[in-house]
């Protein structure tokens, strides 16, 4: 039998279920729509898509790396309870989601999406609850760099993931610098930098956070010779707050984390560089609905 697009759109909107899902339903059962409602049903596809629009702000955040730790993969999925997320299924799934990133590779959300998917459908329908693939990270490094990596145990929902370059492949096996890549982890965790450097901020942002202080200048009455200078002045306190670089150290709020990687180069004999940061903390957000 043939399957049209309007059984489709009905089985659809019957069931909730993804659209492809639907199409294949209707194939398997030769058209008959109440037994591609039960095979929907039986195969946990409309009690999954019926619950996708429920927030998902619990979950974990798990990491993944081969033998030598030159590549690392760092992954998310999310849930609705805490509950959900302490129970063996979930971690092991979480887990195997991790290392399909770390051994695949995906380009994109739907890459990865292909690759554990239908095992997803099967976990949402066997919890009762939605989930959601969120956010992932994999980094082949060089010889001569060294990957940081930090998780918060406490709750699991907050990884982050650094890239430190040296001038020589042999120091990045040095205890100081691999240290220090965790180091800025944490900082990456605790303060929560919205780049890395200065160079690295939209400027749009740097423009919004200098109009603010060129107007309150303004606003309390300050020469305008001088206005300037006041709205550099404040660009620069910003900075301080949200680059990783320009950031107090937490462990020592008398030196700028830039300040700490410098000592730590100078104590190695080595240049050190630190090329990026990548930062995922679960929240509450609504999983998006599938596209027409």
């Amino acid at each position: 039998m043939a399957i049209t697009a309007a059984m489709v759109k009905d089985l659809r909107e019957r069931t909730g279920a993804g659209m492809m899902d639907c199409k294949k339903a209707l194939v398997e059962v030769d058209g008959d729509m109440e037994k591609a409602v039960d095979y929907l049903r039986e195969k946990g596809m409309a009690k999954a898509a019926k619950k996708a629009g429920r927030a998902t702000s619990e979950g974990l955040v798990v990491f993944a790396q081969n033998a030598d730790a030159s590549r690392v993969a760092m992954a998310s999925l999310q849930c609705e309870t805490d509950f959900v997320s302490r129970g063996d299924d979930f971690k092991n799934f979480a887990a195997k989601v991790a290392q399909a990133v770390l051994d695949n590779m995906p380009a994109d959300d739907a890459a990865l999406q292909a690759l554990v998917g239908e095992d997803l459908k099967a976990l949402i329908a066997k919890t009762g609850e939605n989930m959601r693939l969120g956010k992932f990270y994999v980094y082949e490094r060089a010889a001569n760099e060294v990957i940081g990596q930090y998780l918060h145990t406490a709750s699991g929902k907050l990884g982050v993931m650094t890239i430190l370059e040296v001038g020589k492949p042999e120091t990045a096996a040095n205890e100081q610098v691999v240290s220090l890549a965790r180091e800025v982890a944490m900082q990456a965790a605790a303060l929560r930098p919205m780049a890395l450097d200065r160079d690295s901020l939209d400027p749009a942002v740097i423009e919004r956070e200098r109009s603010v202080y060129r107007e309150k200048a303004r606003n309390e009455g300050k020469p305008e010779h001088i206005i300037e200078k006041i709205a550099e002045g404040g660009v620069v306190k910003f900075c301080k707050d949200v680059c990783l670089m320009d950031q107090a150290y937490i462990r020592d709020d008398k030196k700028s984390v830039a300040q700490f990687v410098k000592e730590t180069a100078k104590a190695v004999g080595d240049s050190i560089t630190v090329k990026s940061f990548t930062r995922i903390e679960l929240v509450a957000e609504e999983a998006p609905q599938e596209a027409e």
